[in-house]
């Protein structure tokens, strides 16, 4: 007999079954006053999402465009210290042959020299005789760069050609004009073997560049080969040595560069080589995510606030319910439990709603600016669960408040 009292008893118990369905029934029994509820871990939710979603983003998006520019790009020149007179003078020299002893060290892919010319009083122009009557226009700034110029800088041919080894050997009168130049000289056309005067010396023109992103003084600029302008306008010494070379070598060639150069005078000449991801733009990033998570929080915090009306109100409109239920026999740890777990199931839909909408913006935005979207699942899991935890917190008082009340003084319509 005794056995079978309780097996009855604990049949009548009030489960964990018993508990997930009553805190259900709570939660569905009013959907406006859940949307509003959740509105708040919503937004609080997907604000974290979208800023860590973003951040990483942009990070990756931040290393692609680093290392497709600033990791590949090195340059060399001659050092420089202040005189008596307070002039800069060179203390060593760039080889004529820099280009070739440079693209011998690992890493380097083309190396190129690149030089201001001084053409003195010159006249640039497209046409030979010289109009006084013509209004003046600025004369555009002369170079000198080797035959692995474009590689070194990454630019692009618009038309025609780059100048050649066979060109700069035998000091041949070519030229490649900037993009800029071309407008400004009005040559449209280079098929038309057109030429343009350097003073009284005509030479043809070749090619149009654009795209020069690493030296842009040169889409403006007329380029000769460095052999014509050391036959033509007297180039003395090489200025600069431009490089293109592999994501990662940067420490190498700085260390091997200057001997390859210089092997007996390797600190006579300076090479600005890559550095790794800059620190101040880091920590401007991290600044960025630390408002945005800022607001994240807030908004969580908001979130949490609007739960926890929202728990404490339902307690006191089912004060009549609650008082009815303990009559009955529900503890007050059972009352307790109901409205920590409808908390804690709003807190999880916000957590959810919230993860999914901050997902959803992030692909948009990406997808919006061509980048890829990147985001970890760990931080779309954590983000639910915060939402669970937020309506845990959010419900720990009502839940309080409901197991406090008291069976006749609930039946009488007290609280």
């Amino acid at each position: 007999m005794t056995a079978v009292t309780d097996r009855v008893a604990r049949a009548d118990r009030y489960g964990l079954r018993d508990l997930l369905a009553e805190a259900a029934a709570g939660v569905g029994a009013r959907p406006g006053r859940l949307v509003l509820t959740i509105l708040g871990t919503v937004l609080g939710i997907a604000s974290v999402v979208v800023t860590v979603g973003l951040a990483q983003t942009a990070a990756v998006r931040i290393n692609q465009q680093f290392d497709a520019v600033a990791a590949t790009q090195a340059l060399a020149a001659p050092a420089t210290s202040n005189g008596f007179d307070g002039q800069q003078r060179a203390l060593g020299r760039l080889p004529w042959d820099a280009a070739d002893r440079a693209e011998r060290i690992a890493g380097v892919e083309a190396a190129a020299l690149v030089s201001e010319l001084d053409v003195g009083d010159a006249e640039i122009s497209a046409v030979p005789v010289h109009d006084p009557s013509a209004a003046s226009t600025t004369r555009p700034p002369v170079l000198a760069a080797g035959p692995h110029a474009l590689e070194a800088l990454q630019g692009r041919i618009v038309q025609g050609r780059w100048f050649d080894e066979g060109h700069d050997a035998r000091g041949d009168r070519v030229v490649v004009l900037g993009a800029d130049a071309a407008r400004r000289l009005g040559v449209q056309r280079v098929d038309r073997q057109p030429s343009i005067f350097i003073g009284d010396r005509a030479y043809q023109v070749i090619g149009v560049v654009d795209g020069l992103a690493r030296r842009t003084d040169m889409t403006g600029a007329v380029v000769l080969p460095t052999g014509t302008a050391r036959a033509d306008l007297g180039l003395t010494a090489p200025e600069e040595l431009h490089l293109h070379i592999a994501v990662g070598s940067g420490r190498v060639v700085g260390q091997q560069l200057p001997v390859a150069l210089d092997p007996n005078a390797p600190d006579s000449l300076t090479v600005q080589v890559p550095l790794p991801a800059s620190r101040v733009q880091q920590d401007v990033q991290a600044d960025v995510s630390t408002i945005f998570l800022a607001l994240g929080g807030v908004a969580l915090l908001v979130g949490g606030v609007g739960i926890a009306n929202v728990t404490l109100l339902s307690v006191l409109e089912r004060v009549g319910e609650i008082g009815l239920r303990r009559a009955l026999g529900a503890t007050r740890r059972q009352i307790a439990g109901q409205f920590v777990v409808e908390s804690v199931v709003i807190g999880l839909l916000g957590g959810l709603l919230g993860a999914a909408l901050g997902v959803a913006v992030v692909v948009v935005v990406s997808a919006a600016q061509t980048w890829t979207p990147v985001l970890d699942l760990r931080v779309v899991g954590l983000s639910v669960l915060a939402g669970g935890a937020i309506g845990l917190l959010a419900g720990l008082y009502p839940a309080l408040k409901a197991a406090s009340v008291e069976p006749i003084a609930a039946l009488r319509g007290g609280v």
